[in-house]
C-alpha cells in the first residue's frame, strides 16, 4: 500500500488574480485521485477540507492519519463522506462493514476507529472518492443509495444545463456536523453545470468530475464573478473552490460530478447568485 499526501494553503482572491495557468493548477487542481493500491490525499487550508481517493486492487487499503492531523486515527476529529465510482467494494469502519455499489455514498461520523477500503473483484476495482471535514460531534454512520437521495431537476436543454442534482449526504438524509455531499448528473446534450453561477462565502467546495471519456475534457471556471479564471481538467480529477469563488464548468460532452461542501452552515440554499450576463 502507498499513501500520498499533500498540504495546500489558502490564498487571497487579490493574489489569485495574478496566477498563471501553472500556478492555478498547482494550487487548486487535484490531478491524481486514483492509482492501483494507493491512497491519495490533499489537505487544503480552505475550511481544512481533505479530498482524495483510494483504489484497492490487490490489497486492502487503510485510511491513515498523516502529520498535519496529529491524531491517532483519521476520524478522531473528523467526519467523512465516501462515494464509490468504480466496481463493487467494501468500506470497513471499526467493527462495521459497508458494501458499496456504483454511485452510492457513505457517511462516517467522528470516532477513534480504523477505516479500510477493499474491492470485491480486482478485475473491476472499486474507486472510493472521499471528502472529509473537521467535526465537533459524532453522528451515526449512514449508507445512502441514489433512491434515498433528495432529487432536484434543474435547467433546460436549450440552455445546455439540464441536470439532476442528487443530494445524498445532506441534513434531509443524514445528520452531519458541517459536511455536505451530492452528485449532479448532466443529461445528454447538456454541458454546463452550476449555471447561473453563485458564490457562498460561508462554505468552500470541492468538485470531482467523472464519466468523462479519455478523449474529452471539462473546463472548470473559478474566481470572483468579475475576475474569473479557468482550469482544463480530465475525468476523475478534482478541483478546490475557495469560499469567494464561483464554481461552474462546461465540457465537451455531458458528465457527472460530485460536490462536497463544508463551512459555516448546512443550508444548501444559502448562496449568492451571480447573473450570467455580469460575469467577466
Amino acid at each position: 500500500m502507498k499513501m500520498n499526501t499533500e498540504v495546500r494553503y489558502a490564498a487571497h482572491p487579490q493574489d489569485v488574480r495574478h496566477y498563471d495557468t501553472k500556478q492555478l493548477r498547482e494550487h487548486y487542481l487535484i490531478e491524481k485521485i486514483f492509482a492501483a493500491d494507493e491512497v491519495n490525499l490533499v489537505y487544503t487550508m480552505h475550511d481544512r477540507m481533505v479530498a482524495g481517493g483510494a483504489m484497492p486492487v490487490s490489497e486492502v487499503l487503510e485510511l491513515k492519519p498523516f502529520d498535519i492531523l496529529r491524531s491517532e486515527y483519521f476520524l478522531s476529529r473528523r467526519e467523512i463522506g465516501i462515494f464509490n465510482v468504480g466496481g463493487q467494494g467494501t468500506v470497513r469502519a471499526g467493527d462495521k462493514e459497508y458494501r458499496m455499489e456504483y454511485k452510492e455514498a457513505l457517511y462516517l461520523g467522528r470516532g477513534d476507529r480504523k477505516v479500510t477500503f477493499g474491492s470485491s473483484d480486482p478485475r473491476n476495482p472499486a474507486k472510493f472518492y472521499f471528502c472529509s471535514s473537521p467535526a465537533h460531534a459524532a453522528y451515526p454512520d449512514h449508507l445512502t443509495t441514489r433512491a434515498e437521495a433528495v432529487h432536484m431537476e434543474l435547467g433546460t436543454l436549450e440552455e445546455s444545463n439540464h441536470r439532476v442534482i442528487n443530494r445524498m449526504l445532506v441534513k434531509e438524509v443524514v445528520p452531519t456536523c458541517q459536511l455536505q455531499m451530492g452528485m449532479t448528473e448532466l443529461r445528454p446534450g447538456s454541458t454546463w453545470n452550476t449555471m447561473p453561477a453563485h458564490t457562498h462565502n460561508r462554505r468552500m467546495e470541492v468538485y470531482f468530475y467523472f464519466e468523462i471519456p479519455q478523449d474529452q475534457a471539462v473546463c472548470h471556471f473559478m474566481g470572483q464573478p468579475d475576475e474569473t479564471r479557468h482550469i482544463w481538467m480530465k475525468g476523475e480529477q478534482a478541483v478546490i473552490s475557495p469560499e469567494w469563488s464561483i464554481h461552474a464548468a462546461c465540457a465537451t460532452r455531458n458528465y457527472t460530478f460530485i460536490w462536497a461542501m463544508c463551512g459555516e452552515n448546512l443550508d444548501y440554499g444559502d448562496m449568492d447568485a451571480c447573473a450570467t450576463a455580469d460575469l467577466k
